[in-house]
């Protein structure tokens, strides 16, 4: 018995822990629309260059073209490249342009070996894009008024080179309600956000492919999308690459500046899981095995154990202290992240449902890679073979 209250000791200690970075994490994690535009940057008003890259978004793309033209910064490009949907994604997003002559479609190339299909066909738009700025911001996004203004006044503000705005995720199904809210779990929970921007080291960084500003320089200097073009994790690749190049890059929430609905149904979240989650651990085993542990460990066990604990074991009254600490934690976690990201309340009570959604994910992400017939995303397959480059790149940063 020892043992197992040594054990809720480290626990408590590291929930605590993960508890203060959660809060320092609500404090930093600002808004862009928290700035201004500098009346220098007014006067000049030069060109922004957003990219869309779009494969079978017919449901999507006519949302985001509406909102994108309705920038409160009007001097714009809006690029939508058509990446060889089978769908009415080309014909549309031609209609929109004869509305609007911001807008231009791009045709897509044929997707070649050695890319993904995402990064080729931001690659493709970059190389036709004539901004001083670059964003690349995914089809499936709603954009407020204010989306372009806003992040360009949180690069200025915070002398940055780089930033990711992480949207407001539109949850709708319970498949969704349990997966999505991980993403920002994990950003407020585990990652020190404030530590991003100070600390050179790449390994030490996150982003969102859903929103991504480039100053046009910075891009060019750290090779684009053509220096992670097999990962499939794309955005913190290139998040990681910007660091690596000695550039400055922060992230920010965006829930007051673009909403986006990642996946639809169980399928798409599977799928969409099931395609990042072993690539975001580099498809190392071990170090997704053991993430998962820590994972399972700090938030769910102690909700297993605590009514164990009261009910049906005699443990010493310490262990039940220990117990009912790390539940508050847990608790309080999900009680803030319900009221920030205005999910629902009854969300906190399915959290153990929560894990068990992800833990299955990841098992099927490993299955998926290794077993199957290879990473899975939008009709297309990656072959594992094909991004081991990638791991044995990141394991030399």
């Amino acid at each position: 018995m020892d043992y197992f209250l040594y054990y809720q000791y480290i626990v408590t200690f590291f929930l605590l822990f993960i508890l203060v970075n959660f809060v320092v994490n609500n404090i930093y994690y600002r808004s862009p629309s928290s700035y201004k535009l500098p009346q220098s940057f007014l006067q000049e008003k030069p060109l922004v260059s957003i990219l869309v890259p779009a494969r079978d978004e017919e449901k999507n793309i006519a949302t985001c073209l509406r909102s994108l033209t309705r920038q409160d910064y009007s001097n714009i490009e809006i690029l939508v490249l058509d990446d060889n949907s089978t769908d009415r994604t080309g014909v549309m997003t031609e209609s929109w342009a004869k509305k609007d002559s911001r807008i231009r479609l791009i045709n897509g190339r044929p997707l070649i070996k050695g890319w993904t299909g995402k990064s080729y066909a931001c690659h493709q738009l970059s190389r036709v894009a004539k901004g001083k700025y670059l964003i690349f911001t995914d089809a499936d996004t709603l954009h407020f008024t204010d989306s372009v203004s806003a992040a360009l006044s949180a690069l200025f503000a915070n002398d940055l080179d780089v930033l990711s705005i992480f949207p407001r995720q539109i949850m709708v199904s319970i498949h969704e309600r349990m997966t999505v809210i991980f993403i920002n779990l994990a950003v407020l929970a585990f990652m020190p956000i404030f530590l991003i921007r100070k600390i050179k080291n790449p390994k030490i960084s996150i982003a969102n492919g859903q929103f991504f500003l480039f100053k046009r320089k910075v891009y060019y200097l750290i090779g684009g999308h053509r220096n992670i073009r097999k990962d499939i994790v794309e955005d913190i690749a290139l998040s990681k690459q910007v660091k690596k190049c000695g550039f400055s890059f922060r992230i920010f929430d965006g829930r007051k500046n673009l909403h986006c609905r990642m996946y639809n149904g169980f399928g798409e979240v599977v799928t969409g899981f099931s395609k990042f989650i072993f690539a975001a651990m580099n498809y190392n085993i071990f170090r997704l095995s053991s993430v998962m542990v820590l994972v399972l460990v700090m938030f769910l066990f102690p909700l297993i154990f605590l009514p164990i604990g009261f009910y049906f074991a005699e443990w010493p009254l310490l262990i039940n202290i220990n117990l009912v600490i790390q539940v508050s934690v847990i608790l309080i976690i999900r009680i803030v992240m319900t009221f920030r990201f205005k999910t629902r309340l009854i969300d906190v009570l399915l959290h153990p449902l929560s894990m068990l959604y992800i833990y299955f994910l990841a098992m099927n992400s490993v299955y998926q890679a290794k077993y199957g017939k290879g990473i899975y995303w939008k009709d297309r397959y990656y072959n594992l073979m094909d991004v081991e480059e990638s791991e044995r790149r990141e394991a030399n940063i």
